[in-house]
């Protein structure tokens, strides 16, 4: 199952993850983690709860990455928007 996540920055894909890949990928590793492709009801909170988190965590890794002698992809951002300004 995991061996479906994709690597979700460039080079490896073009642009940004979207939010949508984000939350795929997200959906995949704790599908892995807690054996459940889909929770029972009384168990959906906490695996949401989850996705949520892997998310956040994945979305906040994703920002400041910087691949081989780059800037940060959170400091590319900050420096064009503010060359924009």
């Amino acid at each position: 199952m995991c061996r479906s996540i994709k690597t979700l920055r460039p080079p490896a894909i073009p642009e940004d993850a979207t939010e949508e890949e984000i939350r795929a990928a997200a959906l995949q590793y704790v599908r892995k983690i807690s054996g459940f492709r889909a929770p029972a009801a009384h168990n959906r909170e906490v695996f949401d709860r989850a996705v949520d988190a892997v998310a956040e965590a994945t979305a906040e890794l994703l920002a400041g990455i910087e691949v081989r002698g780059g800037k940060p992809r959170a400091a590319e951002q900050a420096s064009g928007e503010a060359s924009a300004a």
